[in-house]
């Protein structure tokens, strides 16, 4: 799950000598977390209580199509059925889907929305569930149900199908940075260029805060217990989430397995790097990614730089964290 500096912090950075008559703040949960939105240089015509609604509309919509906690919701109806017959659905999940798949054969499989039965076997799908170090043979058992190009896409009319009865799909590596991109269309449909939108972590800004400078954003550091600031980070007309390591994890025989899943060996990462912030035009793009490079390890940085994407490296070592941000990332950083 992506992770940044907490909202109390980030609120100080960004909104600090707000005037409330130029500042909207929206708020709630969603998806398992918090998000909030904040809108500045707001203008006094604006509809709070609408704005609202219109926030939690689209949360509750994507909720019903992708969440894999509902057993009602779009996916779960696609996950639960045996057939390998098309099974139509809905523009924001085909959408979903289909950035997924595009992500996953740039990554060579590194991205996978296919890896539920190694999240379940490792212990890390539901969180009443015993994180542990499977067998190699269950490993490999359940490889046998993963795959990303097992899952095939069809434009017109929208459908996806199976290849193999048991295939199982997740897209919580890539939701919620969907999810924010469609909050912020939101905002951009009913006229408000100025914003600030945050859901578990994932941003996306537009415009300028409150003191008419671009906002400025937090990556935290990577430690279990109190959060601090690792890099500033200023953000305009772009999108920043984070991967990381050191939330949800367990540690067996000296080792310490992250959440995140190698999809092609199903073995949970157990490399040192702690952290991965992406910056990208849109949070689908930077969410999808970071968990890429997240589950890639050593190999994260050339990739990085290969592409030009826009990350920001933090490396566990003995004496304390080592950070690398690539060329494109420069330019974010603060100073």
């Amino acid at each position: 799950m992506p992770i940044l500096y907490g909202l109390a912090f980030l609120c100080v950075l960004c909104l600090s000598a707000c005037h409330e008559s130029q500042h909207l703040r929206l708020q709630g949960e969603a998806q398992g977390t918090t998000w909030q939105v904040d809108i500045t240089q707001a203008n006094q015509a604006l509809d709070k209580q609408q704005l609202q609604q219109g926030l939690e509309g689209i949360l509750q919509g994507i909720d019903q199509q992708m969440s894999t906690w509902r057993s009602d919701s779009e996916l779960s109806q696609f996950n639960q059925t045996q057939s390998t017959d098309w099974f139509p659905v809905s523009p924001d999940l085909y959408q979903v889907l289909a950035i997924a798949q595009q992500v996953s054969t740039d990554t060579e499989g590194t991205f996978d929305v296919t890896v539920a039965p190694l999240m379940r076997l490792w212990g890390f799908a539901q969180s009443d569930s015993l994180a542990h170090k499977p067998s190699e043979a269950a490993i490999q058992a359940a490889l046998q149900q993963v795959g990303y190009q097992k899952l095939q896409l069809q434009a017109q009319p929208r459908a996806i199908r199976k290849q193999i009865p048991t295939l199982q799909v997740d897209v919580a590596g890539i939701a919620q940075g969907y999810t924010v991109d469609r909050l912020a269309d939101y905002l951009e449909q009913q006229g408000i260029q100025h914003y600030l939108v945050e859901l578990g972590g994932e941003l996306r800004a537009k415009g300028f805060n409150s003191q008419q400078k671009i906002w400025r954003i937090a990556i935290e550091k990577p430690t279990e217990r109190l959060q601090q600031a690792q890099q500033g980070i200023a953000l305009q007309d772009a999108a920043l989430t984070t991967s990381g390591n050191y939330r949800d994890f367990f540690e067996a025989q000296g080792k310490h397995y992250s959440h995140t899943i190698e999809p092609q060996t199903g073995h949970a990462v157990s490399h040192s790097l702690a952290s991965v912030s992406v910056v990208a035009k849109n949070a689908v793009t930077a969410d999808a990614y970071d968990t890429a490079l997240m589950a890639m390890g050593d190999k994260a940085q050339y990739f990085a730089e290969q592409r030009q994407l826009a990350a920001y490296f933090i490396w566990r070592t003995d004496q304390g964290f080592q950070t690398y941000a690539t060329p494109a990332m420069q330019r974010y950083l603060l100073p």
